[in-house]
């Protein structure tokens, strides 16, 4: 059994799904399982985080906490794990997590695996499965020398357990430093999409360079709207101007691994397939039928994207209504 420290997310007073991943994976091994929650109002999630699978909840709450930067959370959490002798310390692969991780294992000075898809725990040694080669190849990692074992780990790679709404966790206040830092958040901008973000989704619909401008995206919009999907995009229609970053899909945006990944007009460069390539089903909709996207989708369609989307959106609208 192993002593196990989870680094819990939450967005506007919301908690990630992924760190309910790393919960019930811990918990289902048997472990003690410990969670560490910062921000500002955030008390109140321990009782959902302890319906997931953690023992005790570490929190620090407060107004200096309300937004997220490295500096502030890395030390809050950094002191706190040397002081307690965790064996492993798990967060998610998300874009707060590739900054903060890091930041964590540096100051412990030990390594850490990223953006791994797998977890098996033995005794208190754990050993993961990573994407190597742009997800052409996966390597196992196993953890030498003394320190806690770090790995950071892809939303929706572990799934989400039911939460066990008989379960309580203990909730522990940590009143950490929080002035003296020499960064500060004041605001951020948020955009106007009610959208769930591609790396948190189930479903997620893609464009590329074939939707041929942003007005076009609409198609896949209404497709999104009806499965309740987030809408992405290949760096090809990003750097078109079709879409923000922040829908990027890739080795240079954000890595998704959703129950369902649709792919609308995306040929399937290696930067793209390395972001995507680990989704449980992958469909493809595309005019050639030698796009190396077909080489890993579940499904082809060879077909025009714009009559074949808006077909594809009727049948599911009737699935939904019968």
């Amino acid at each position: 059994m192993a002593k196990v420290l989870v680094v819990a997310e939450q967005r506007d007073g919301r908690l990630k799904k992924s760190s309910f991943e790393l919960l019930g994976a811990s918990s289902a091994a048997g472990n003690e399982t410990h969670a560490i929650l910062l921000g500002e109002g955030v008390a109140a999630l321990g009782k959902e985080l302890g319906q997931y699978g953690a023992k005790t909840v570490h929190v620090a709450d407060s107004p200096a906490l309300k937004f997220y930067t490295g500096e502030a959370h890395a030390k809050i959490i950094l002191d706190f794990a040397k002081s307690q002798g965790f064996d492993v310390i798990l967060g998610s692969h998300t874009p707060t997590g590739r900054d903060l991780m890091p930041r964590i294992a540096a100051g412990l000075n030990v390594g850490l695996a990223s953006d791994c898809t797998s977890l098996k725990f033995e005794g208190n040694k754990i050993k993961v499965r990573r994407p190597v080669y742009a997800g052409k190849a996966t390597a196992e990692v196993e953890f030498i020398g003394n320190g806690p074992q770090m790995a950071s780990f892809r939303p929706n790679a572990l799934g989400v357990p039911k939460p066990d709404t008989g379960k309580s966790a203990e909730v522990a206040n940590l009143s950490p430093a929080t002035s003296g830092f020499k960064t500060k958040v004041s605001d951020v901008a948020k955009g106007a999409s009610g959208r769930p973000d591609v790396t948190e989704a189930a479903i997620v619909v893609s464009g590329g360079r074939a939707m041929k401008n942003a007005e076009n995206f609409k198609i896949l919009e209404e497709m999104a709207d009806v499965l309740g999907a987030a809408v992405g995009a290949s760096r090809a229609a990003v750097d078109s101007g079709f879409r923000p970053h922040r829908d990027q899909v890739g080795q240079t945006g954000k890595v998704v691994s959703p129950a369902l990944y649709i792919a609308c007009g995306i040929s399937g460069a290696i930067q793209h397939l390395a972001g995507m390539r680990t989704s449980k089903v992958i469909v493809a909709i595309n005019t050639d039928p030698e796009a190396p996207i077909f080489q890993i989708a579940d499904y082809g369609v060879v077909a025009d994207l714009f009559a074949e989307v808006p077909l594809l959106t009727a049948e599911f609208k009737k699935l939904k209504e019968h």
